[in-house]
């Protein structure tokens, strides 16, 4: 028997052509809409079996939330109907109905008795509840006081203090610190070899090919594809990022053939950034770019200690004697992981010509990826150098590419050192 099954689930909302229409609606003898129905999902259909996880992915606004909604009853389907066999635990927004003015144990014993528990039952299980939590004398504080994570450390250990026979998880557990996450998936584990199913909505989608056995990908409120989890997941880094093209290798085979445009097609390609900041006094300006790793442009995720080129074009507007050309990666909240420009990174005198008007060249970076899985944001730059060393920036592209690395070895931290373990009796 399957855990859940949801058959041709649909999702409309009302929106009102006036403020007055729902009440019109109400009041009005003659039977006329006064409304436009707005749909979020359309024609939504998959089961899950028992013990298997399952898990969500799509851009924002795909419906991923409106879903979990349905099939855990919090709001009701338009069209099309849910079925959920055995008990059923949901962090849905990063809680579970807490109210911010009682205690965390206050909410912990009222959300034990929505799920069914007694009160002899609760305080038996107070002690385990809050050794997992970990918050320590925040226990009897108002949760208002509480940070978002320490909401979902107190939710997932109430969710999971008797193992459900269906979890449902809403992108919750992202908040939480790395280390806890490890604690959470570890019973999440447990649990699962007891039969429990987890369907969970995530963003990181590292944990969906390392924790699913299926995965569903929703786009624009319909299904898009369902199947094994690598499969889904290369699919939606596609269709965020841009395909990945093959790249060429020339008579040297440690060397790759990469064609940049000398028309400025910068933001065409793919991992291009809307949100770059560009600024600069003029004079050069970067035209196109690619990001190659494992033979690949553009590839839509880079697996932890691989080799990247980042090659760029520049056009010389006007005649520049010793220009210097730059990148940065920093982590999508700004924190600068590494720095470096030709003057530092380079054997070659690029000083010594005089680059003219109308030139364009081809520069590239390539340095071993080193870093633990996550988004990282480039930056790249070229200016013109001063003796007194303020070099006066020509055209600055900051975090104006975006590449997603991957690693599916369990680490924290930002940075990955490839630590040996070693050990003698």
């Amino acid at each position: 028997m399957d855990s859940i099954s949801v058959n041709k689930v649909g999702k409309a909302y009302k929106i009102y052509f006036n403020r007055f229409g729902r009440l019109l609606e109400w009041i009005s003898p003659v039977k006329r809409a006064h409304h436009n129905l707005k749909w979020v999902l359309k024609d939504i259909s998959f089961t899950v079996g028992k013990g298997e996880t399952v898990g969500i992915i799509g851009v924002n606004g795909a419906g991923k939330s409106t879903l979990l909604k349905l099939i855990t009853g919090t709001s009701q389907p338009t069209t099309g109907s849910v079925t959920i066999n055995g008990r059923v635990a949901a962090m849905l927004e990063l809680g579970m109905g807490f109210h911010p003015d009682f205690t965390g144990r206050q909410n912990v014993f009222m959300a034990c008795q929505l799920q069914g528990l007694s009160i002899e039952q609760i305080h038996v299980l107070m002690p385990e509840i809050e050794a997992f939590a970990e918050i320590g004398e925040a226990i009897d504080q108002p949760l208002r006081i509480y940070s978002s994570g320490m909401q979902v450390r107190l939710a997932f250990s109430v969710a999971t203090a008797v193992r459900p026979d269906v979890l449902i998880v809403d992108e919750a557990l992202s908040v939480g610190d790395m280390a806890f996450q490890a604690k959470c998936f570890q019973r999440i584990n447990r649990y699962r070899r007891e039969g429990m199913t987890l369907l969970f909505v995530t963003h990181a989608l590292d944990d969906i090919v390392k924790h699913c056995q299926k995965a569903i990908l929703l786009r624009h409120g319909t299904i898009d594809m369902i199947g094994e989890p690598r499969d889904v997941v290369n699919r939606f880094r596609d269709q965020i990022f841009g395909k990945s093209k093959k790249v060429k290798k020339s008579d040297d085979s440690n060397k790759l053939e990469v064609q940049l445009s000398t028309e400025d097609l910068y933001h065409t390609r793919p991992l291009y950034q809307k949100i770059e900041y560009r600024w600069g006094a003029g004079g050069a300006k970067i035209i196109d770019f690619a990001v190659v790793a494992n033979e690949k442009m553009y590839p839509t995720s880079i697996t932890t200690g691989s080799k990247v080129d980042f090659v760029f074009n520049v056009l010389f507007e006007r005649d520049i004697t010793h220009p210097v050309f730059g990148i940065m990666i920093k982590t999508h909240d700004g924190v600068i992981m590494y720095g470096t420009n030709s003057e530092i990174s380079s054997d070659k005198d690029v000083t010594t010509a005089t680059y003219k008007s109308g030139q364009v060249i081809k520069c590239s970076f390539r340095c071993p990826l080193d870093l633990n899985r996550g988004n990282y944001l480039i930056s790249l730059g070229v200016s013109e150098f001063s003796i007194d060393g303020e070099d006066k920036p020509l055209d600055r592209r900051y975090d104006s590419i975006m590449i997603q690395v991957v690693n599916e070895q369990a680490s924290i931290g930002l940075s990955n050192l490839n630590a040996e373990f070693d050990w003698e009796q």
